[in-house]
């Protein structure tokens, strides 16, 4: 019978004590003497939200099929539990085997959002591994960063020994097997650090020593040993029909963020919004057929029993066969009283069309996102949307029966001006004027608009990771402006404004475009209790101002200072597949406000080309003043 870690007298005394119980639906167990590696993947934030992510189902899935191998999962405890086991100095555990991280031959950690940092480190504290992976031992495990914040990883690179770049289901098998040749030999952590570092999309920070000029800037990056590569490449899954996914989903035992099965249906977007780093990271486009989405929904379903899946993707309107994959689903899910839910639609004729199918149009919201309240920024930041295309969605939503909208905004964006800020709550009153412009019988109850605005935040990898990022009180001073403007609207009581936090938003600008001076302050502010920071309710701003007085870093310095083209970024040693040419195409272009036409009507020669895969096989004119090939 296995054994918990905590006793019936703890898990009495946390909150949800579900969360760390394991023994969900679809888990896997194996007998840990009979595996040759053991892999815990950690999703650095809270059950519910870890067990929602869909990448750590497809590497929990793709690591269990290898017979020596048992991947199991761990994620950042509550601070209820989180201060037991400090004072109980219980190691942090894994939930299938409940066997201390410490005890694994990896630990595996997904950055999704650079707010989950300092739980980064309470893991590996929790875990009782050392924080720097200089100072560990052949006795601990290797600890391994992956995802979207890998893009950037200089700022955590103190603390992780080695970094996935791309996409988990290439290169991840051929790491496993250096692992197992170079312990069979008798090899050392350092043995197998160098070994790695010459597999495809594997960044060893240790073998790389960086310099830093007078003015704070990146004098050289540099490899450390002539077999360690200069550049590190992203790995990228070329055909994703036959590459794994999960067919039996975990199922939590309580309410998660995502409580749904999700069927992702393409990744990559081909809209090239140049404030969107997923949209860049993900190149190119590529997409799943039908048929494999199908016979997988109804695997899910079948194995789950839960009762709604979701359609997954960056721009679920553009994937191709989206009109034959609905109707199925309306066909299998709708007879087992599955609902379907379709996040990622343009507001467009067919697209509400799909909608209006699977929703109950009384009870659901539609969400558009414009970003910006006028064309001229929504031209600088390449949206391809006009007012019209707006206007005209809003209208066919609230004739077709919908009367809630939600609309999202940013702002701070690059260029932006009072026009474009005062251009948000105008253009929330146009749509709300929309709907008192159709006829009162075709009204279903009173119209609610909701806006949102976050703030800006550059990225790299971007055309605009050059752009300056606005200070805290410019980011409130402009939501006060767009609050003072919706008070003075006609339809005022028919919408609520809400925006993001600005301090939070600064420091995540801090650390996506940090570099290796930063680890030392995160660790100052984990010390000082930061903990939780992607949560209001736990975010101590003054904690982490102490933390770059102490380090004597100037958290300006990374987020509203402009980068001057020629100067060395933290993240230029990787290919993430867009080239930088042109992202400074498309920083240029942004200045001028034009317009780049997305990827299904012209190659822009992103680089993406490369790979002869997705979108980028169906153009002709790869290698002839498009793609490099």
């Amino acid at each position: 019978m296995r054994k918990l870690a905590l006793t019936d007298e703890i898990l009495l005394k946390v909150e949800k004590p579900a969360r760390y119980l394991g023994n969900e639906i679809n888990r896997v167990m194996k007998n840990a003497n009979q595996v040759e590696i053991r892999f815990a993947m950690c999703f650095p934030d809270v059950y519910e939200i870890g067990m929602s992510h869909l990448g750590i189902q497809i590497l929990y899935d793709l690591f269990n099929r290898r017979e020596d191998t048992w991947c199991e999962r761990v994620y950042s405890p509550w601070v209820d539990l989180d201060r037991i086991l400090r004072e109980k100095q219980i190691p942090l555990f894994a939930l299938e085997s409940q066997d201390p991280v410490r005890e694994f031959d990896f630990l595996g950690i997904t950055l999704q959002y650079e707010m989950c940092y300092t739980n980064v480190l309470q893991v590996l504290e929790l875990s009782q591994i050392p924080l720097h992976a200089r100072e560990r031992t052949n006795e601990d495990p290797i600890v391994i960063g992956g995802g979207p914040c890998a893009s950037n990883p200089e700022p955590l690179a103190d603390f992780f020994d080695l970094f996935y770049i791309g996409e988990g289901e290439t290169s991840y098998p051929a790491l496993l097997e250096v692992y197992k040749a170079n312990r069979a030999a008798g090899g050392s952590r350092e043995d197998f650090l160098e070994q790695a570092a010459r597999i495809p999309g594997i960044y060893v920070p240790s073998l790389y020593e960086v310099t830093y000029k007078e003015d704070g800037t990146i004098a050289s990056f540099t490899p450390q040993k002539p077999f360690v590569p200069a550049t590190v490449q992203k790995q990228l899954v070329e055909d994703l029909t036959s590459a794994v996914y999960p067919r039996k989903p975990l199922v939590p035992f309580i309410k998660v963020t995502q409580d749904r099965v999700v069927l992702e249906i393409q990744r990559g977007c081909i809209r090239g919004c140049r404030f969107c780093q997923a949209g860049m990271l993900y190149r190119p486009t590529r997409e799943r057929d039908a048929h494999m989405l199908k016979e997988c929904a109804c695997d899910l379903l079948d194995s789950t029993g839960q009762e709604e899946i979701s359609l997954s993707s960056l721009s679920s309107s553009d994937y191709s066969q989206l009109p034959e994959l609905v109707d199925f689903l309306i066909d299998t899910a709708g007879n087992r009283g599955v609902n379907i839910s379709l996040p990622s639609l343009r507001i467009d004729a067919f697209s509400l069309d799909v909608m209006r199918k699977v929703q109950d149009i009384r009870k659901s919201s539609l969400t558009f996102a414009p970003e910006a309240g006028t064309q001229r920024m929504r031209d600088v930041i390449n949206k391809g949307l006009t007012e019209e295309d707006i206007l005209s969605g809003a209208g066919q939503a609230f004739e077709g029966g919908w009367s809630k909208v939600k609309l999202y905004f940013m702002l701070g964006l690059p260029t932006e001006t009072e026009e474009d800020i005062r251009g948000i709550p105008r253009l929330a009153e146009k749509i709300a004027r929309r709907y008192y412009e159709i006829p009162k019988e075709q009204r279903n109850g009173k119209c609610q608009i909701t806006i949102s605005t976050s703030f800006f935040v550059p990225k790299p990898f971007t055309p605009f990771q050059w752009a300056a990022m606005n200070t805290q009180e410019e980011f409130l001073s402009k939501a006060h402006m767009v609050n003072q403007e919706l008070k003075e609207q006609l339809n005022k009581k028919s919408m609520k404004y809400n925006w993001h936090e600005a301090d939070v938003s600064v420091l995540e600008g801090v650390f996506a475009r940090g570099d290796r001076r930063l680890g030392a302050v995160l660790e100052a502010a984990y010390h000082k209790g930061c903990l939780y920071d992607s949560w209001s309710e736990y975010f101590h701003p003054e904690w982490w101002q102490e933390a770059f007085a102490q380090e004597g870093i100037s958290p300006a310095f990374y987020a509203s200072r402009q980068r001057d083209t020629e100067e060395i970024l933290p993240w230029d040693f990787l290919d993430m597949g867009v080239t930088k040419d042109f992202l400074l195409r498309e920083w240029e272009k942004s200045q001028k406000e034009l317009v780049t036409k997305n990827c299904s009507q012209q190659c822009q020669g992103c680089g993406a080309g490369r790979y002869g895969t997705g979108v980028c096989s169906s153009h002709r004119d790869l290698g002839k003043g498009g793609c490099p090939q």
